[in-house]
């Protein structure tokens, strides 16, 4: 059975509240002589309360005095140097959170524009968006752009590089590739001459997975 989440806010009724102060002490203690025994550390504890007349000291009284005398000797910025208060842990734990919830926000809003665009794409309208949203589909698209570009670069210089040098031929009309065509083929034409990079962007296809597919417009005739 797991344990219930405590709610670390003050215990309003006073004998929860001395109960509580117990159990969590002696837990407390525990943990001092574990983390002493197991990482071979000085440690000490003193807990002081309104339920006791003097204060409670782990390990002892000397051996308390011992540790603190020590740490006291200490350059005073080696004392400070990790030292955490419950401020201080707050103010982090609320920048940490903080920063979290930006970084979420912004991925729901690339969620929200990538939908968007996809829903432009089958031919909804942009007629119900206000001036935000606008510039930031209009961030999304540059980027996708860009993204499309980057991959033809590939593309055409490293991925498919027989292939790309046929299509320049072909949008060239060269036939240096008649050769390698089977037999009673022959040389394939383009539906629509022009540059292989803008070819390549036009039949542009982005698919709902994030990949890019591309189509080319071939007609074949017998020779």
């Amino acid at each position: 059975m797991t344990r219930k989440k405590v709610s670390l806010a003050y215990i309003e009724n006073e004998s929860a509240r001395k109960s509580t102060f117990k159990k969590r002490k002696k837990g407390i203690m525990k943990k001092v002589n574990e983390l002493s025994t197991l990482c071979g550390v000085d440690a000490c504890a003193i807990i002081f309360s309104p339920y006791d007349a003097e204060p409670e000291v782990w390990p002892s009284h000397l051996g308390a005095q011992r540790i603190i005398s020590r740490f006291r000797r200490m350059p005073e910025l080696e004392q400070s140097r990790r030292m955490e208060n419950q401020e201080s842990y707050t103010r982090q734990r609320l920048t940490k959170a903080e920063e979290q919830l930006r970084k979420q926000h912004k991925d729901n809003r690339h969620k929200e524009m990538t939908h968007l665009m996809f829903q432009c794409l089958i031919g909804e309208g942009l007629q119900y968006l206000n001036m935000v949203d606008l510039h930031d589909l209009g961030v999304l698209l540059n980027q996708t752009m860009r993204d499309v570009d980057g991959r033809l670069e590939l593309l055409t210089e490293a991925v498919l590089p027989q292939e790309m040098a046929m299509l320049n031929a072909m949008a060239r009309g060269e036939n240096s590739f008649n050769a390698q065509m089977p037999s009673g083929m022959a040389m394939p034409t383009m539906q629509n001459q022009q540059p292989i990079r803008s070819l390549l962007r036009s039949n542009v296809h982005p698919g709902l997975d994030g990949n890019v597919a591309y189509t080319f417009p071939l007609q074949w005739s017998r020779g």
